[in-house]
């Protein structure tokens, strides 16, 4: 099995209305007579990047990608303060996704979710079961209100020199509160100094809980002040919802993905999302199997990650 496969270019790519104002950046790479499989990027608001070509078999996979509304190269960018995110909610991506699969020509595909893209992954499957081949999820998330309570308060004293720094950009009356409601105010200050600091200030605190490696390098991409602000903005915007869910309905209704096989990746200190949400989820999935990496965290660098990953994507490579 090798690192990650070799760089590889798109085959397609291109922009597709999906109402409301916008379009989404999609590509296609690989091998077109392939088996489909849609990767499902993290965030809300990651974006795409080259290397989530480089975890499939570009022979034996026909891979999609797509940079979800208001991130990436999709228009109108969450960036921009003009922006109306009132037309970006997990049911408007939904929809994207089977416009996209209508606008490729594909019945059934295999899907691949990190973190937030888990979510969507979950919420897809289940709402469309007949349309899913396999799953591939890694860092399990769910979006529930437990899960953003740990992330944004209850991790807060295994990081408390960057939990500080993470609460003192809020204004002291509000650092009780939601850290979520608090920072996704300040993404809405008309000041654009307030707007930037906060947008550095909540990246700075997602990025010190990533890896378990304590020198571990920074996605360079959020050196980027528009990638930075669409992140933080569709972050908050998408959590202070709980990503219009009910609250715990993507586990209740797991029962749903029955006859859909599909591993599931995650890091055993992985302290953005415990490990107690995958077991979970293991649990109530009749066909998912879970694999525990001993020593990784919530990055697909750390030490097992992408191996784990790499196993699961030539599992599904064929019928299996």
């Amino acid at each position: 099995m090798p690192d990650v496969y070799p760089s590889i270019e798109p085959c397609a790519h291109g922009l597709l209305d999906v109402g409301d104002g916008n379009r989404v950046y999609w590509e296609t790479c690989g091998n077109p007579g392939g088996r489909p499989v849609l990767v499902l990027h993290g965030g809300p608001g990651s974006g795409c990047s080259t290397g989530m070509r480089r975890i499939f078999n570009p022979a034996a996979y026909r891979i999609v990608l797509f940079d979800q509304r208001g991130c990436g190269r999709s228009t109108p960018h969450a960036s921009d303060p003009r922006t109306d995110l009132s037309v970006n909610t997990t049911e408007h991506l939904l929809a994207d996704i089977e416009r996209l699969r209508v606008h490729l020509g594909i019945e059934k595909w295999v899907l691949f979710g990190g973190s937030w893209g888990v979510t969507l992954g979950l919420a897809y499957a289940e709402r469309y079961p007949h349309r899913v081949i396999a799953m591939i999820l890694a860092a399990v998330t769910t979006t529930r209100q437990s899960e953003i309570d740990w992330l944004y308060r209850g991790v807060a004293p295994m990081f408390p020199a960057a939990w500080d720094r993470f609460q003192s950009g809020v204004p002291e009356a509000e650092r009780e509160g939601s850290m979520v409601e608090a920072y996704f105010k300040l993404l809405h200050d008309p000041d654009p100094a307030v707007r930037e600091r906060a947008s550095i200030d909540w990246c700075d605190w997602e990025l010190s809980l990533v890896s378990v490696e304590p020198d571990a390098a920074r996605d360079p991409k959020y050196s980027d002040p528009a990638v930075r602000m669409a992140f933080a903005r569709l972050v908050t915007h998408y959590f202070r919802k709980i990503a219009w869910l009910e609250d715990g309905i993507l586990l209740r209704e797991a029962h749903k993905l029955a006859g859909i096989p599909g591993v599931m990746v995650h890091g055993q200190i992985d302290f953005g999302a415990p490990l107690v949400t995958a077991w979970e989820l293991a649990k109530a999935w009749p066909d998912g199997e879970l694999v525990v990496v001993r020593r990784a965290g919530h990055s697909a660098r750390d030490p097992g990650m992408q191996e784990a990953v790499l196993a699961a994507t030539e599992r599904f490579e064929g019928g299996g």
